[in-house]
């Protein structure tokens, strides 16, 4: 992206911050996991404690606090509602899995229920240096939900992608 992409405007706010107001709409309870306070709004946040720059050693800090979460990436900011009770409702229908994460054509990692369940496959792949979350969703007891419209689950990893959501929002939103 070439900048933070947590702290791109969205909808009048920062993205990090469309995503937390999404989210205390829904949840009790929402933190923001990060590597430092950088936000110019006040939210309680999980400090990942690793000098890894990935997801996955910084759901070990997040079930320090809590034995399960709901994870969606910043950069996701079309994932509404609807999906999101969907992924819960099928948690709640399919007990005793370590995950429970959207898929469309291919598996939405940083979308999804975990469950403290997962740690020993985290700390697996952290010992062999593979951070990948689909590599430990495929060894974990994962359960995928189904969604057939790709569209809200459009990711912004690069300049372009950024400018369409910007433009998509106008329909999505």
């Amino acid at each position: 992206m070439g900048k933070d992409k947590a702290l791109l405007p969205f909808n009048g706010k920062s993205l990090t911050q469309y995503q937390y107001d999404k989210l205390t709409n829904i949840f009790d309870k929402v933190y923001i996991s990060t590597k430092d306070a950088k936000f110019d709004f006040e939210a309680p946040l999980i400090i990942d404690s690793s000098p890894i720059y990935a997801p996955t050693p910084a759901f070990l800090d997040i079930f320090k606090l809590t034995d399960t979460f709901f994870a969606l990436s910043v950069d996701t900011p079309f994932v509404n509602e609807a999906i999101i009770e969907k992924i819960i409702q099928e948690a709640k229908s399919y007990p005793d899995k370590d995950a429970y994460i959207a898929k469309t054509d291919f598996p939405h990692p940083l979308i999804g229920v975990y469950n403290k369940s997962i740690t020993p496959h985290i700390q697996k792949a952290i010992e062999r240096e593979n951070y990948k979350l689909n590599a430990i969703l495929q060894e974990a007891n994962t359960h995928f939900v189904t969604f057939e419209n790709e569209e809200p689950f459009f990711n912004l990893n690069h300049p372009e992608e950024y400018q369409k959501a910007l433009q998509m929002k106008e329909s999505l939103l």
